[in-house]
């Protein structure tokens, strides 16, 4: 039997490369921004929409991780000898996830406005999506450059190409992952086969999303948090 609301993978193995020193000695979650650690960031939101079922990945400097979150309910799965990009990190997780759809989450971003995971959940129809990505116009995605990622209108199907940004959240159908023969492998591959069936889809976020993927997004996200724009 499933939880309700969804579960969610949260991904946090990455190396955070892009962060410099930032993470030579300590993975990008716990970098702190706006005085507490960007997992508890995402963690905040995950609790305000009700999700008791919470797994994460790790790989890089787990015992961090494991050491900050040791008093929650939190399951993780843990990548080793390699890190498994997140559709081979999400179906290693599976069994901890349960069966049926879930949500993904990275762990690395800063949202202000309503809770992206709520908005997902209102928009979510398993009868005809079997992915649902929540996107961000460019004019509210702080500290992204380039073309964007996904087209759609409304709550439609979704195409590749130049417009709004993929958030790194989405409810994702995961049945698909036991046909892919790799062992490490991005969840584009599980994208393709649903664009292909008119069954990948995508929502609007009407809030702002800062990415802190570089050092430079730490006083993007602190400022979009205090003052509501940058």
């Amino acid at each position: 039997m499933r939880d309700d609301p969804l579960p969610v993978m949260i991904f946090a193995a990455g190396f955070g490369t892009r962060m410099g020193a930032l993470t030579a000695d300590r993975p990008k979650p716990m970098i702190p921004v706006a005085g507490k650690p960007l997992i508890d960031h995402a963690l905040g939101l995950v609790h305000d929409a009700g999700v008791t079922r919470i797994v994460m990945n790790l790989h890089y400097r787990p015992d961090q991780l494991r050491s900050y979150l040791s008093e929650t309910d939190i399951l993780f799965s843990e990548e080793q000898p390699e890190i498994l990009e997140t559709g081979g990190g999400l179906r290693h997780a599976l069994p901890l996830l349960g069966d049926g759809p879930v949500y993904t989450m990275n762990s690395d971003a800063v949202w202000s406005g309503p809770n992206p995971l709520a908005q997902l959940a209102r928009a979510w129809d398993p009868s005809r999506m079997d992915g649902l990505l929540l996107c961000i116009p460019p004019g509210n995605a702080i500290g992204h450059t380039g073309k964007g990622d996904f087209e759609f209108i409304g709550t439609g199907p979704a195409r590749r190409g130049p417009g709004a940004i993929y958030s790194g959240l989405q409810i994702i159908k995961t049945d698909g992952l036991a046909a892919i023969p790799e062992a490490h492998f991005s969840l584009n591959r599980l994208w393709d086969v649903m664009l292909k069936s008119n069954r990948l889809f995508a929502t609007s976020y009407p809030g702002k999303w800062c990415d802190v993927g570089r050092p430079e997004g730490i006083e993007l996200a602190e400022d979009m948090l205090q003052y509501g724009h940058v």
